[in-house]
């Protein structure tokens, strides 16, 4: 499947500078349940870049055959290659992403204290949102050996500050969208899947809300929902 890149033009980026720097689709190394992968996947679509879903036999090792690696040294997804340059890692393909096609843009902001806000939150993505919600997650829906209690502890402990957070204020970094939330969307909207109850964060469930509600979104493929706590 490749996305066309006249679908979902975002309405801050530049089409013109898409069509200068872009020669083909951004082919996407990807797990379609892994929520990392649907970080780079939800950005692509909000910035209307045409791209090429690859799906790694990952239980069979694809992600450790000797081609991956030479995009993926680490043998993680998801993994990018854009016209010849590499990268992986979900936060910093985020970031390029951003910084290549949207800068200047709400997406990736210049200003010192809001670019500060943005990487606090990228921060807690890859901390409290990964050793939270996605350890949970990834115990119910992979088998995981990760402690599953531990893990909708730190899920609700964050989600308890995240609720507070958004009590006054629409997004989590600056006062429109921007990559942090990105980053923070998707473990977080499937929370449930690793059973860590969001009823009791209705300002976390309208932030969810808002971000489904931007142009260009895409789901990440579901999964059965697991006893809730």
């Amino acid at each position: 499947m490749i996305t066309p890149v006249s679908a979902i033009w975002a309405s801050n980026t530049s089409k013109t500078k898409l069509e200068k720097t872009m020669t083909q689709p951004i082919k996407l190394y990807r797990n379609p349940k892994s929520g990392h992968c649907h970080r780079a996947e939800l950005m692509l679509a909000f910035l209307g870049l045409p791209y090429e879903p690859v799906d790694l036999d990952m239980a069979n090792g694809a992600h450790k055959a000797d081609d991956y690696l030479k995009i993926s040294p680490f043998g993680l997804v998801p993994a990018i290659d854009d016209g010849g340059y590499t990268l992986a890692d979900s936060n910093a393909i985020l970031t390029y992403l951003a910084h290549q096609y949207a800068s200047g843009t709400h997406w990736i902001p210049s200003d010192p204290k809001d670019a500060a806000e943005v990487q606090r939150w990228l921060t807690i993505a890859a901390d409290n949102i990964y050793s939270g919600p996605c350890a949970a997650r990834l115990v119910k829906v992979f088998g995981t050996s990760h402690d599953h209690a531990a893990a909708v502890t730190k899920a609700h402990d964050l989600f308890k500050v995240m609720d507070a957070h958004l009590v006054d204020r629409d997004w989590l970094a600056t006062n429109e969208i921007t990559i942090a939330d990105v980053a923070g969307y998707s473990y977080i909207a499937h929370a449930p899947e690793g059973g860590v109850d969001l009823k009791a964060y209705p300002n976390i469930r309208a932030w969810l809300h808002r971000i489904e509600g931007q142009s260009g979104f895409v789901r990440m493929a579901k999964s059965p929902i697991a006893e809730l706590a």
